[in-house]
């Protein structure tokens, strides 16, 4: 077996934990230009490449979001990208300690022969997209695979299991090998009505999956991340969501799937609302000690808020951002399992799910 060299394997290592650092976790904000689209639509705003730049200038630079941001996920756009002023987007991060990230997967396809069950692609060159997003700052990477549940159709098939797990797999290697610790995400929609049981089952069939094809790519779990979703019934379920209910099927399903070795899980938010995403992560560190750190990997339960306080207009920079940081704090608390609940208000409040959700 070829092992990664002791140098390198140190340095993924150490990214690793600098990512997984107890009151901190991760701001998303891979949205591709089509995705971010949708969320300018929403608020009324072009999507140009210079209100693109805007945004994310005015997210990174939010004074004291380092407090609670260890890492950002980055589109390979925002990788190279500069402000209005000349400013690299990398360097803002970096001065406020934040590690930067780059998304790394080419988006799903339907899977060949399946009931309509989804592939991701973009290990194709991989490796030397890798090293180059090595050389422009990035210190970690993301692909995100997507599975869904139909109880009635069999999903998640084991076909779709098994291609979820292999690619994964292969993507991380490819990232360690080229100095980028990757973040394994295997999402598990919530759509549908079935109950949080039918969610914890296909969550460890699928895990179980991932962390043996893992093994079997020789993918060094110290220097690695995952980033699950949280086992939820499905955003149709007529009984709801129950906090501690979420909490104690997700620990168990982790528990019996993820090795102690792994330094973080940075939970996705899944269309959940701003302060769920926030509430279930905070009940899952009440029930600690774990053997890894339970933290956050958020997009739109990060943005969701702080868009509609910008809405493009300069004027409310200040504004957007004392949101940002206001929904970054819950959350760092929250992986304390301190958060006492109530930021942002009602609007915080507000279900962020979309069918089929893709970026």
């Amino acid at each position: 077996m070829v092992k990664i060299d002791q140098k390198l394997a140190q340095e993924l290592a150490e990214n690793a934990r600098k990512v997984a650092i107890p009151g901190k976790g991760i701001l998303a904000a891979d949205e591709s230009t089509g995705t971010i689209k949708k969320r300018f639509d929403n608020i009324g705003v072009e999507n140009t490449e210079p209100n693109r730049a805007a945004y994310r200038e005015l997210l990174f630079k939010t004074k004291g979001m380092g407090q609670y941001i260890s890492g950002c996920i980055l589109f390979e756009e925002t990788l190279y990208q500069k402000t209005a002023t000349g400013e690299s987007m990398v360097e803002l991060l970096k001065a406020e300690g934040v590690l930067p990230g780059i998304k790394v997967d080419k988006g799903i396809v339907p899977l060949p022969l399946s009931d309509g069950e989804t592939a991701t692609q973009g290990l194709d060159g991989l490796g030397k997209r890798c090293a180059e997003y090595y050389q422009a700052g990035a210190r970690f990477a993301k692909w995100r695979a997507v599975l869904q549940i139909d109880a009635a159709m069999g999903k998640p098939s084991n076909l779709s299991i098994q291609e979820t797990a292999h690619t994964l797999a292969r993507y991380a290697a490819i990232c360690q090998e080229n100095g980028l610790v990757p973040i394994v995400e295997p999402e598990i929609l919530a759509d549908g009505s079935h109950d949080i049981d039918v969610c914890a089952d296909a969550t460890e069939r699928t895990l179980a999956a991932v962390f043996k094809a893992l093994n079997d790519h020789h993918v060094l779990l110290e220097g690695a991340l995952l980033k699950p979703n949280m086992v939820t019934p499905g955003n149709e379920f007529k009984g709801g969501m129950k906090h501690d209910e979420v909490a104690f099927y997700t620990i168990r399903t982790l528990k019996r799937t993820v090795p102690p070795a792994l330094p973080g899980i940075m939970f996705l938010s899944g269309g959940q609302s701003e302060e769920d995403a926030s509430l279930n992560l905070n009940a899952m560190n009440q029930m600690g000690p774990h053997p890894w750190q339970l933290s956050f990997s958020y997009g739109r339960a990060l943005q969701a808020s702080v868009l509609k306080k910008w809405i493009g207009e300069a004027k409310n920079v200040p504004a957007a951002q004392a949101t940002f940081l206001e929904r970054a704090k819950a959350n760092g608390e929250a992986q304390l399992g301190k958060y006492s609940g109530g930021a942002g208000g009602k609007e915080a409040a507000g279900s962020l799910f979309e069918k089929k959700y893709v970026y």
